[in-house]
């Protein structure tokens, strides 16, 4: 089994093991048809691992702070719309005047709580995972590298070395995301 396997793996029974309560179960894995209408929407791939989370584990629901978010369709427990519909109206907000500008290609995935999102940047060989911070006073000080890929973004939520996570004990300091001004 080799190391993306094994991460699957944690993850699915983490997803599968989490209290959640009755009224919010682990929604049903996405089929394949349901990630290419995802991404003919959005108008890029998606990274094969959020793919295979969406797709084996199941459409959101799980995960780090309030879990990932649908991918496409219905709305999370916690009334989030699908990362779809979330990088569609940030791209469309960023055109409306005096709205935000969005990064092309950066996918909103799971929701952390007062706006701020994990993002994952799809246009990055790495697959970045960036922070995105609404209460910034610039649009460039709102997204900072979370971690450098979205592997490693999974494992600081499975193994509980994230920032967000109880048993981190260092003040978090994310450093700013270089490209934001070449890419919003």
């Amino acid at each position: 089994m080799n190391d993306t396997e094994q991460l699957l793996a944690a993850a699915e029974k983490a997803a599968r093991t989490a209290p959640r309560g009755a009224q919010y179960p682990l929604p049903a894995p996405l089929p394949a048809e349901d990630v290419a209408r995802a991404e003919a929407a959005l108008g890029f791939p998606l990274p094969p691992l959020l793919t295979a989370l969406c797709t084996r584990i199941g459409n959101g629901g799980f995960g780090p702070e309030y879990g990932l978010m649908p991918l496409i369709g219905d709305r999370a427990p916690d009334g989030e719309e699908s990362a779809v519909a979330q990088y569609l109206a940030h791209r469309r907000d960023a055109t409306q005047e005096g709205g935000r500008p969005w990064p092309e290609g950066v996918l909103p995935i799971c929701s952390l709580g007062c706006g701020m999102y994990s993002c994952v940047d799809c246009r990055s060989e790495r697959t970045t995972v960036l922070l995105f911070e609404p209460n910034a006073d610039e649009p460039e000080h709102a997204w900072y590298v979370d971690r450098p890929d979205l592997a490693q973004w999974l494992g600081g939520w499975l193994d509980g070395t994230a920032w967000y996570s109880e048993e981190f004990e260092d003040e978090a300091e994310l450093a700013p995301w270089p490209e934001f001004s070449a890419r919003a």
